[in-house]
């Protein structure tokens, strides 16, 4: 089980090398990640966009593209297009959005004739390596889904089983977050929660553990368990995966986590065919990488 992003990436090398197709890489941010996942021995890169722009942005960073595959298309739909039908056709293993925006980025994923849509609702996982806590830890969803429905729950709750698999972590225990860790028909989140857990006990949800409601305290600490008298709860102090009841508490603590505490992160796209890395143009190089390589080990798992 990687616990950090050090032997994540070193699970990394366990695997065969996977392909980045990478949509509008004319940008200084992508290419000083795609270098760095080459480098590093995570993923090979297929660029395609500008492709003077390309090469113009590598001279700046010193990125000897000889080793690299660029497929020139300027226009930015039209690259988005050709960059996720590589990925559809099986030439290369994951998808990078590189300079477009994310609504174009998106609808490449959803096209019908060439992207990688399932049929069910994208969502988002975020991965966390956080000082003081002895595991990576799983956010979700933080960033696309607006107020999932308790249909929408089971199908994050399945994705983000699935990523924790990925980086080794087996039956990992569910925390559906509320306020407070008792039911309150007047809170539905609440209730949610508390249905997800009876779906799990009666085997509808599987593969993991599932505990709510749960604050956020009581998930993450068994001291706080303690005190407030929850240490027989089956997901106190241990939670691997932290599922927020809308977008608005998980933005809203994965953007103080991220601007004010020392971490490690990766995000993915999950609920595609094949992984998706959609990043921010504000994450750090780091970010990016850490999302390559968590992509790399979802490819992966998903050839099994």
């Amino acid at each position: 089980m990687a616990k950090n992003f050090d032997e994540l990436l070193s699970k990394v090398s366990s695997c065969s090398k996977k392909k980045l197709s990478v949509a509008c890489a004319q940008d200084k941010a992508v290419l000083e990640a795609v270098k760095a996942a080459k480098e590093r021995g995570i993923a090979d890169s297929i660029l395609v966009g500008d492709e003077a722009k390309i090469r113009e942005i590598a001279a700046t960073i010193d990125m000897d593209l000889a080793d690299y595959e660029i497929i020139n298309v300027e226009d930015t739909v039209e690259a988005s297009l050709a960059a996720v039908k590589l990925v559809h056709d099986k030439k290369a293993d994951m998808y990078l959005k590189g300079l477009l925006d994310t609504k174009t980025f998106l609808k490449s994923v959803l096209n019908k004739e060439c992207g990688l849509r399932t049929g069910k609702p994208l969502s988002h996982v975020c991965v966390f390596e956080i000082p003081g806590i002895d595991r990576l830890l799983f956010f979700t969803d933080v960033a696309f889904i607006p107020y999932p429905t308790l249909e929408d729950k089971v199908n994050i709750i399945n994705y983000t089983v699935e990523v924790a698999n990925a980086c080794g972590v087996e039956n990992p225990k569910v925390a559906p977050l509320a306020a407070v860790e008792v039911v309150n028909p007047k809170m539905p989140v609440t209730v949610d929660a508390q249905q997800l857990t009876e779906m799990n006990e009666k085997g509808e949800i599987t593969g993991c553990i599932v505990d709510g409601p749960l604050s956020l305290d009581i998930a993450l600490y068994k001291e706080a368990a303690a005190e407030k008298g929850a240490l027989d709860r089956k997901v106190a102090g241990d939670a691997d995966i932290l599922l927020f009841p809308d977008i608005h508490a998980g933005n809203l603590v994965y953007k103080a986590i991220v601007h004010m505490v020392p971490v490690k992160n990766g995000n993915i796209l999950t609920g595609t065919q094949a992984p998706v890395i959609l990043t921010s143009r504000s994450d750090t190089c780091e970010t990016k990488v850490n999302s390559i390589a968590l992509a790399a080990v979802m490819a992966e798992e998903m050839m099994k």
